[in-house]
């Protein structure tokens, strides 16, 4: 492997502006995202089932560390032929189709103007204005697999994979600023794009399904074959 000398301008001249402009570039998204935004109408009946398949769930994978007067009494609650939640409450489908829905379109257009727009233009750009230069070299060694993500735009088979490429940079600098965000916007920030993309997973994984009465019925099922097993039993003997 090749060992290199870096100009000590590419720290001036490479490295700090990139940093500055990814920066820079968050705090821009984190006020035109707050300018964009919306207010979303929840709908109270969805949420509150939501949180009963939340509860229900917390009960049958932690309902072992209550007694099982408790676990009995929640489950119960849940599960009663005649007076259960999921026995006596029955909802309607709601099958919501995002291209139906104008206000769901204009949403995820301005998250795909907020968000990718930015980094493409700003990461080819970048790309384009620092093309060829290598910025800094991680305090560790790496094995080649690494090679295609630190030095994209540099073809040298036989430079060191622990050296990062300008674009490269920019990359890490972008998934890597979050403390500097929160420092300076708050933990609740627009700037962050790694946060943005995980709030739209998060969002979309705890999403209430468009059938609840299904939903209900598999959380029953799946309530109804779990017994209590108290693991806190003789729990005094082996602390002492």
């Amino acid at each position: 492997m090749a060992e290199l000398l870096l100009d000590p301008n590419i720290r001036l001249w490479v490295i700090l502006p990139i940093v500055l402009i990814t920066f820079l570039v968050g705090l821009i998204r984190h006020h035109v995202v707050l300018l964009l935004q919306t207010v979303k109408k929840v709908d109270p009946e969805q949420v509150s089932d939501s949180q009963v398949l939340l509860r229900s769930r917390i009960l049958r994978e932690n309902g072992r560390y209550i007694p099982r007067e408790s676990f009995q009494m929640r489950k119960h609650f849940f599960n009663n032929n005649e007076t259960g939640f999921f026995k006596t409450q029955k909802r309607k489908p709601k099958v919501q189709n995002p291209m139906g829905d104008p206000n769901m379109m204009m949403d995820m257009m301005k998250g795909n103007v907020t968000n990718l727009f930015p980094m493409l233009v700003i990461g080819s750009w970048i790309n384009w204005t620092f093309s060829g230069f290598v910025t800094t070299k991680v305090p560790f060694p790496l094995t080649l697999r690494f090679k295609p993500m630190l030095q994209r735009g540099i073809e040298l088979t036989t430079l060191d994979a622990s050296w990062v490429s300008s674009i490269s940079w920019y990359f890490l600098n972008v998934f890597g600023l979050r403390s500097m965000y929160s420092l300076v916007l708050g933990e609740n920030n627009a700037a962050d794009q790694a946060r943005a993309m995980q709030d739209q997973m998060s969002g979309a994984a705890l999403a209430m399904p468009p059938d609840p009465s299904k939903a209900f019925k598999a959380e029953w099922e799946a309530l109804e074959i779990v017994g209590h097993h108290w693991a806190l039993e003789h729990i005094e003997e082996e602390l002492l």
